[in-house]
């Protein structure tokens, strides 16, 4: 019965706090005069990798060096193959030129990054440094490049942005850090349940941190994403999955490994990390053809996922 409480209370409260924070996010981005593709690419991208970052760091630091980086990779595999695929399939996602030739060329050229710093098998504090300093690069460019670009038209209650005015805005950063704080917490319910409910059925700890655990800490980007969909935000639901990959690589490994160097398993350097930029190339070409993610192409990606599972398991 417990068990049962804690995932039905974890999925109710995992999509109202997603709802709080796509509302919260487009009226905060409308108020502040940049575009709601900058706050889905920044505020709400990094916001839900922060179960993430707490992961690797605490696995830094127990000595667990293939959590901390499996975590990293898996979080985004899930990210562009589970969560983008199911949100593509509620509603297809369009997706603007300019963010797939950037934001989308950045992402993969992050995960790069990652694969030519990890071939020596430790991710040292320098590369950390790069990777961080990359990331600071990457949000100058980003915040110069979009905070005029404010297209009322994605706000469905009219064309005019409302006045900014630090009443406002702090009522908006209000619902975004409930959104955020809720999400946390469902995410935890929900995992819990999950993890509980494994353990009862007899299945393995491996096979439950492979899955439950690594889908667990993607949690939030599903919610975000599926509810972004729903109200047809695809800046959110796009800019939400790119921010928190892009963010996931330089801004996590890079934190992670400057706090804590990171042994790098060689599984994970062979065949985790190349898998993560095949299905990031994947995504960026889907984007660019049509500037739109279909949903037999969330279909495709939804498969991909599925024979990723049956060859780590």
């Amino acid at each position: 019965m417990t068990t049962a409480l804690f995932l039905l209370g974890g999925l109710v409260l995992l999509f109202l706090a997603g709802e709080i924070l796509v509302r919260g996010s487009v009226l905060l981005a409308l108020r502040l005069g940049v575009s709601p593709l900058m706050i889905g690419l920044t505020v709400v991208g990094f916001g839900t990798s922060m179960p993430e970052l707490v992961t690797s760091l605490q696995a830094a630091f127990a000595g667990a060096p293939g959590i901390a980086i499996g975590n990293i990779v898996g979080s985004n595999i899930a990210n562009v193959l589970l969560i983008i695929g199911i949100a593509a399939l509620v509603s297809p996602i369009p997706c603007p030129t300019r963010s797939v030739v950037r934001d989308g060329g950045i992402m993969v050229a992050a995960a790069l990054a990652l694969a030519a710093l990890t071939m020596g098998g430790v991710l040292t504090r320098t590369d950390g440094a790069i990777l961080v300093l990359g990331l600071a690069v990457y949000l100058i460019l980003v915040w110069h490049q979009e905070r005029r670009k404010v297209p009322g038209s994605d706000e469905g209650a009219g064309n005019d942005a409302p006045k900014a005015g630090a009443i406002a805005v702090a009522r908006e950063i209000g619902l975004v850090l409930a959104g955020f704080a809720g999400l946390v917490v469902g995410g935890r319910l929900l995992v819990d349940g999950a993890v509980d409910l494994a353990q009862t059925a007899g299945v393995s700890d491996t096979v439950i941190g492979l899955t439950v655990v690594a889908i667990g800490t993607s949690l939030p980007e599903l919610a975000t994403s599926f509810v972004a969909a729903m109200r047809k935000q695809s800046d959110i639901a796009y800019g939400n999955i790119v921010g928190s990959n892009v963010f996931n690589v330089l801004g996590i490994a890079g934190v992670t490994a400057l706090t804590h160097p990171i042994a790098v398993p060689a599984e994970v350097v062979r065949f985790d990390i190349p898998v993560m930029i095949g299905v990031m190339l994947l995504m960026t070409v889907f984007a660019a053809t049509g500037a739109r993610l279909s949903r037999s192409e969330g279909a495709v990606l939804l498969g991909g996922y599925a024979a990723y599972l049956l060859v780590i398991v």
